[in-house]
């Protein structure tokens, strides 16, 4: 089922588009190897979204119902574990943070709504996963696929304190980050982290573009229908061409 899925996505020209940025120049970015196809992930991905991000970041182009109808979640859960401004069901997901605490960190925290596509799943799972300690930063953290980023990390309990190990100073006098080493273990360990980066990541994915669940599933009859008619067609060429070859 999983083949056809990518099948459809090829035939129905949905593959994912090339990110409207790439990364910063040198940046290695590791591959998310999300599936919006796998439901857990997604759930799993939305409550992590809801209790570590959406404190400053909104989704204002998803509904709380349609992410419980694609996500297979009743309005119960929703509103009970994924909803922490009180909003209406059919309201749109906005930040918990009221617009005048901008200044916390300098400016307005961005809407996420559309960063899968403009970034790619593969810039947003590198990014969550490379946060470090940084003293000479306002707010004590960098990044090193986004540099000098005014933000903490917000996944830093689950993951642990992580630190840059600096090599030799360049013409300039800076020192590149070579490496990342968690030196202060969180609630996850290695493995566990990286599931929920790229379970993340899926839902914000997912978040990017809704309609590609149902077009996947869409397109899996599609294939089906055109196998057939493929079947169809060659059996009435067969048919003509006895006719000819006689």
């Amino acid at each position: 089922m999983r083949v056809l899925r990518s099948l459809a996505t090829l035939v129905l020209g949905l593959a994912v588009s090339t990110p409207l940025f790439a990364a910063e120049e040198g940046v290695h970015l590791e591959q998310a190897g999300t599936d919006i196809a796998d439901r857990a992930s997604l759930q799993r991905g939305a409550q992590l979204f809801m209790n570590y991000c959406s404190g400053c970041h909104s989704l204002k182009y998803l509904r709380y119902s349609r992410m419980a109808d694609d996500l297979g979640l009743t309005e119960d859960e929703v509103q009970k574990n994924l909803n922490f401004t009180g909003a209406k069901y059919g309201e749109t997901i906005e930040a918990s943070m009221p617009p005048e605490s901008s200044d916390w960190f300098g400016k307005q925290p961005p809407d996420l709504s559309l960063i899968a596509r403009v970034r790619g799943s593969d810039w947003i799972y590198t990014y969550l996963k490379s946060f470090y300690l940084d003293e000479s930063r306002p707010v004590g953290w960098n990044n090193t696929v986004f540099p000098n980023v005014s933000m903490p990390n917000p996944l830093w309990q689950l993951q642990g304190l992580q630190h840059a190990e600096f090599g030799k100073p360049t013409a300039t006098g800076d020192r590149p980050v070579t490496g990342l080493k968690v030196t202060q273990d969180g609630t996850l360990d290695a493995a566990g982290f990286d599931r929920a980066a790229r379970d993340i990541t899926a839902f914000l994915e997912y978040a990017g573009e809704p309609a590609a669940l149902k077009r996947q599933s869409m397109g899996v009859w599609v294939i089906l229908f055109l196998a057939l008619l493929t079947f169809l067609a060659w059996l009435l060429k067969k048919e003509y061409w006895r006719d000819v070859e006689h």
